[in-house]
């Protein structure tokens, strides 16, 4: 066998594997989307109603509360990022982190300074090779995220907003940076504000448009400082249901377009291969045929 041949045949092989890997990768991605999107429906609604009524409290009482009103002066924002912590997603990661590099970069334009929150391998190692501080991170848990990991994550970010933001622990706002799914095809890196709440007249206007009339016990305060961390949580988990979901998306359209490659690069190679063995037949076959001449020229000149 010639040398071409061997190379040829032998990048088959390797082609062939990693053919074999990226189909069992698209497979489990595209038997994970269902679970994922189940979960995200389920909790969509629960998340939009607890926003709702966070903001029918806001609109209907005349509290002030740090939920609703923004601080006269901030200084600090956290921004929470929620990436994979696998690769193998196409530009799933990276959409994130640079909606969160956008944002950060919008809030800095506004004098605030920015402490980062990130979720998932692929955020943290972009920011510690970057040499850039990180206030908190969590990882393990991108692709299947529980209740108790947003609650971890919102626990933090609470405190922080509790804590007073002129020692440089505290933050003033919470901003948060997902992968919105929005069908097999589409998912869009999302940054949202979650406090203070932007209350906007939909948000607290029942369907038939007509205003209630509210009354609140204990008071409208305590009921939004027992809102305040479901809200947190809610949210939180909603937004990391849906990156997940957009984490199996963008993995399963990544890895079929790997494994249609290797089957083009695979035709591809098998058509080298094929052109190098006849070129190697032909030669064998000249060679053949000029050992013949030279044989009967050799009897020929004895006679």
């Amino acid at each position: 066998m010639g040398a071409q041949l061997r190379i040829y045949r032998r990048r088959m092989r390797s082609v062939k594997a990693t053919k074999k890997i990226t189909k069992a990768m698209e497979l489990i991605s595209a038997s994970r989307i269902v679970k994922a999107q189940q979960r995200v429906s389920a909790s969509t609604p629960y998340a939009n109603e607890l926003t709702r009524a966070v903001s029918a409290v806001a609109s209907y009482s005349s509290v002030e509360h740090p939920l609703t009103t923004a601080h006269a002066n901030p200084r600090r924002a956290a921004v929470l990022i929620i990436g994979a912590d696998r690769g193998m997603a196409g530009a799933y990661s990276t959409n994130a982190i640079k909606e969160g590099e956008q944002l950060a970069a919008r809030l800095r334009d506004r004098g605030l300074s920015v402490a980062s929150y990130l979720v998932g391998r692929k955020a943290v190692n972009y920011y510690k090779f970057r040499d850039r501080a990180i206030a908190a991170s969590w990882t393990g848990f991108s692709d299947n995220p529980t209740y108790e990991n947003a609650k971890e994550v919102a626990d933090t970010l609470l405190n922080a907003f509790i804590e007073d933001s002129t020692d440089g622990t505290g933050v003033d706002e919470i901003h948060i940076v997902f992968t919105k799914f929005r069908s097999m095809l589409t998912q869009e890196a999302t940054a949202k504000r979650m406090i203070p709440l932007e209350v906007t007249e939909s948000d607290a206007a029942p369907v038939g448009g007509v205003l209630p009339q509210y009354e609140f016990e204990p008071t409208a305060g305590e009921v939004l400082d027992a809102l305040l961390p479901r809200y947190i949580e809610a949210r939180i988990f909603n937004a990391m249901l849906q990156s997940a979901a957009s984490e199996h998306a963008a993995r399963r359209r990544a890895m079929k377009s790997a494994t249609d490659n290797a089957e083009e690069l695979i035709k591809s190679l098998t058509r080298l291969a094929n052109a190098a063995r006849q070129a190697e037949i032909t030669q064998e076959i000249s060679e053949i045929v000029g050992g013949a001449d030279a044989l009967a020229s050799a009897s020929a000149g004895s006679e």
